[in-house]
């Protein structure tokens, strides 16, 4: 890369740090219409048409991060059919709950889990046992009854606590960004009514 293109790069993620988090995220999420009009989601019809699915606003976004991460942390497969169906349910931010839950992804998802388990061991005061992770059905029937209890128990708290903390600091950090940049504008027009 050269050193043009590296400082333009530079200089076009500064420019998008002052703008507001509604336009940052526009850019990155894909057209409501172009969703709604698909032949795989027209079929559901007025499910997919509410406007909330699809809003960009501070409550829903903090809501769809809560949604997309609790979501990431369930030891289930069909995390992204349980982060709709939440998402749908509380009219929160479908695409980005959507996106949240590839957290959890096949280079992520033995630490998660692990991580969960452990949580999940304390919890319940037992001990735990040593195993290690295989994508097979033989593996999940024959570890299920040693490690399933821990396992969901961990994961629904994890899921809980870092839903809640990541719902916390997207909702303080939006309202920061609009705040600074109210005060920005009102700052401009103080010096533009003075000259």
């Amino acid at each position: 890369m050269s050193v043009d293109k590296t400082v333009h790069n530079r200089a076009l993620f500064l420019a998008g740090l002052k703008k507001m988090p509604k336009k940052i995220l526009r850019n990155w999420l894909p057209d409501p219409h172009k969703i709604t009009e698909s032949r795989a989601i027209r079929w559901m019809g007025p499910l997919f048409r509410d406007p909330n699915l699809f809003h960009i606003n501070r409550s829903s976004i903090s809501a769809s991060f809560f949604i997309g991460i609790f979501c990431a942390f369930l030891p289930i497969p069909g995390q992204t059919i349980v982060a709709a169906l939440l998402a749908l349910m509380f009219r929160t931010n479908l695409p980005v709950a959507m996106a949240l839950i590839w957290i959890s992804n096949p280079l992520t998802f033995t630490p998660i889990f692990l991580f969960s388990y452990g949580v999940g061991v304390l919890l319940l005061g037992q001990e735990a046992i040593t195993f290690s992770i295989e994508l097979s059905w033989d593996w999940v029937i024959s570890q299920s009854e040693a490690i399933w209890l821990p396992l969901l128990t961990g994961s629904l708290l994890c899921g809980l606590v870092f839903g809640g903390i990541a719902y916390l600091v997207i909702h303080y950090l939006w309202r920061w960004k609009v705040i600074k940049n109210w005060d920005a504008r009102n700052k401009k027009r103080l010096k533009s009514n003075q000259l």
